[in-house]
């Protein structure tokens, strides 16, 4: 008889808990940016295109921390890496302080960055460590659970940001730049608090993830794959469409205030509300319908279908036809929802001894979201309806994956 194992062990318990609260943190922080970028055209008179580096700082620092993160990881462990992750984290959130002091956007720039650098730090750390925590047989499962706490950090950074900058903000530059400063010191006085409680913890000697499946098997007949890295073609086009799709992602995220306020007439309190409630929502939900109809449908015929789909929202979405318009760009992050997960699943699929590098390149692919809001924000500070034609091309590429070259060959 066959028995199940657990989705984790009675002594990862504790450290499975501060793992997890990471995807929030870097799904809130992530969210908050886009709160941000429309706030500081407000308060800082940057034009749209020039807001668009608020993405493009911390994308960017995930482009240029991801390899170092993992080198520091490898040398000094999981629970050290958390630890530098938090540090740099809480670390650019109180730099704020002195950029608010100073009301220049560079400033709070160079704070982005060294956020976005603790997010990276994170974000490479926290899959392999939550794998860790249990058998290897549930790993999918715990890292899809953490994922799950991501989405809700996506849904609360609108929510937060929206109370304390839209709602608190008063009428003046140096009041709305105050509200970003006291809303910081909170946000980094609550991951300096979750670092120093986390260097109290013992992690347990944990399970290594990356072990071969020997389930089904005799040990030496485990498939190996027969080409090195780059010359699987499904993991080269993964790489590509991740790129593709967290641009994609930044882009339309970073200008949605923006468009409820110019062409559904909200205010930017009431555009933060529906990005949080509705808008994050929908991908939470989309998340948890995806996973159901994979049971049903293949993951890349799913992923085109999605691709597809969002094609039809942004040309419905660039139209400005009202709430149908609107409604569109809430459906955006529904079919956006599975686009990660899955791109990056079937980018790793046969590659065995090298599917660690592999995870790496795919993840590298969030730089993507460092350079697209700057070109949509080109088109956005004439007409911010237009700029979500350009996503379309982004799609096609995640389609052109998802229909043709996502099939693992060794």
């Amino acid at each position: 008889m066959t028995i199940k194992p657990n989705f984790t062990e009675k002594k990862f318990l504790i450290t499975l808990v501060f793992v997890t609260s990471l995807f929030l943190f870097w799904g809130l922080a992530i969210s908050l940016a886009d709160v941000l970028n429309r706030h500081f055209q407000a308060v800082l008179h940057v034009s749209k295109a020039q807001s668009g580096l608020v993405q493009f700082s911390i994308f960017g620092a995930y482009f240029i921390m991801g390899i170092p993160a993992g080198l520091f990881m490898k040398r000094y462990g999981y629970k050290s890496g958390v630890l530098l992750g938090l540090t740099l984290f809480a670390l650019g959130a109180f730099l704020f302080v002195p950029a608010a002091n100073s009301q220049s956007f560079n400033f709070f720039r160079l704070a982005l960055f060294i956020v976005g650098c603790g997010l990276s730090t994170l974000e490479t750390v926290a899959h392999p460590f939550v794998a860790s925590l249990g058998h290897q047989e549930t790993s999918d499962q715990r890292i899809n659970f953490a994922q799950s706490f991501n989405a809700m950090g996506t849904m609360l950074g609108p929510l937060i940001g929206s109370f304390f900058v839209f709602g608190n903000a008063g009428d003046s530059d140096v009041d709305g730049l105050a509200s970003v400063k006291t809303l910081y010191i909170i946000l980094g006085t609550a991951v300096a608090l979750v670092a120093i409680s986390f260097s109290f913890v013992k992690v347990p000697a944990l399970i290594d993830p990356h072990a071969p499946i020997t389930q089904g098997f005799d040990v030496e007949e485990v498939p190996v794959p027969s080409k090195k890295l780059f010359q699987h073609r499904h993991f080269v086009w993964a790489a590509i469409a991740q790129l593709f799709n967290v641009a994609a992602q930044s882009g339309t995220w970073a200008f949605f205030i923006n468009y409820s306020h110019e062409k559904m007439g909200f205010t930017d309190k009431a555009a933060g509300t529906y990005m949080g409630i509705f808008f994050m929502g929908l991908m939470l939900v989309g998340r948890f319908t995806g996973t159901a109809l994979m049971r049903f449908i293949a993951p890349n015929k799913l992923l085109a279908a999605f691709a597809l789909s969002n094609i039809l929202m942004c040309i419905v979405v660039a139209q400005s036809w009202g709430w149908p318009s609107f409604i569109a760009l809430l459906m955006i992050n529904f079919f956006f929802s599975i686009m990660f997960p899955t791109i990056f699943s079937l980018g790793i699929k046969n590659l065995g001894s090298q599917t660690q590098q592999a995870s790496s390149f795919i993840s590298m692919g969030v730089v993507g979201g460092a350079f697209f809001p700057l070109l949509m924000g080109q088109i956005a500070d004439h007409d911010v309806a237009k700029a979500y034609y350009l996503p379309i091309i982004c799609y096609l590429v995640i389609f052109l994956f998802a229909a043709k070259f996502s099939k693992a060959r060794n």
